[in-house]
């Protein structure tokens, strides 16, 4: 098990209200680190950060739209006190599913504003620090979408493509200042977000994670960038990277029609 206590006394978790983000927060507290939860919605991020202060640890909340160009700022100002050793950013949900060519251009810059430029903002102001103390974890939580196209997820899956090649590249440039990168590519997760959009989880063949289960291994992995794919789901990650682009893409097509109840 990674001993978590050298990415304290500090971890800034970002959509750290529910699912995969409210795991990590339990775990984090479990092992002694002071937690900042960060996500939109005030009340399940206020009931997480309760549950979290059970384990004696302090945690410190801010309901922010991550979206709005200026809550990077807002972040550093609230943890302008703080030794932040750990961020992990889970803040990444697709939220605008529209096909591109009926969508709205300014609701797929929300998309890239909370998968890219958010995330840049807030690693490149707590990465500074890490790099500098000789210690620290950057964990970014992304989507096997991002492994092919897919019908409504054309700007979706185009952001965590770039939040994979992006992890690898800091991976080599922090890692030779002992601060840990890593890319945690999750597959289909039981977590409220999914269920609120409807997923049909009863598919034949669907392999559904645990937000608790794919937490863990986020943390055990940390130290072992750049990529993990949690989930149990390496080899279908190996098979989109399949150099036959039209027989994958339609394949998988196929697959996600049956998931979200379209066939």
């Amino acid at each position: 098990m990674t001993d978590l206590s050298v990415y304290g006394p500090w971890a800034v978790i970002a959509g750290g209200s529910e699912g995969v983000g409210a795991a990590f927060a339990q775990q984090l507290a479990a092992a002694g680190l002071n937690l900042v939860l960060l996500a939109r919605k005030p009340q399940p991020l206020e009931e997480t950060a309760a549950s979290c202060r059970s384990h004696g640890v302090d945690v410190r909340t801010l309901a922010i739209d991550l979206t709005e160009p200026a809550a990077a700022d807002r972040v550093a100002e609230a943890t302008a006190d703080l030794t932040v050793g750990l961020l992990i950013y889970n803040a990444g949900a697709n939220t605008c599913s529209e096909a591109f060519l009926d969508g709205d251009l300014a609701d797929f810059a929300r998309v890239i504003e909370l998968n890219i430029n958010a995330p840049m903002r807030l690693i490149q102001h707590y990465g500074r620090g890490m790099r500098e103390r000789r210690r620290g974890g950057i964990l970014l939580v992304g989507s096997m979408a991002g492994y092919l196209g897919s019908v409504r997820h054309t700007v979706y899956g185009g952001v965590k493509a770039f939040g994979r090649i992006f992890a690898e590249g800091l991976w080599l440039e922090l890692r030779e200042h002992n601060v840990h990168v890593l890319e945690l590519v999750l597959g289909v997760t039981r977590t409220p977000a999914m269920q609120r959009v409807g997923l049909n989880f009863d598919v034949p063949g669907l392999r559904v994670a645990d937000p608790a289960d794919v937490a863990r291994e986020g943390l055990e992995q940390l130290p072992n960038g750049p990529v993990f794919v949690a989930g149990g789901n390496a080899e279908d990650v190996a098979r989109r990277n399949h150099p036959d682009r039209a027989k994958v893409v339609l394949g998988t097509h196929r697959f996600m029609q049956r998931l979200t109840g379209q066939e």
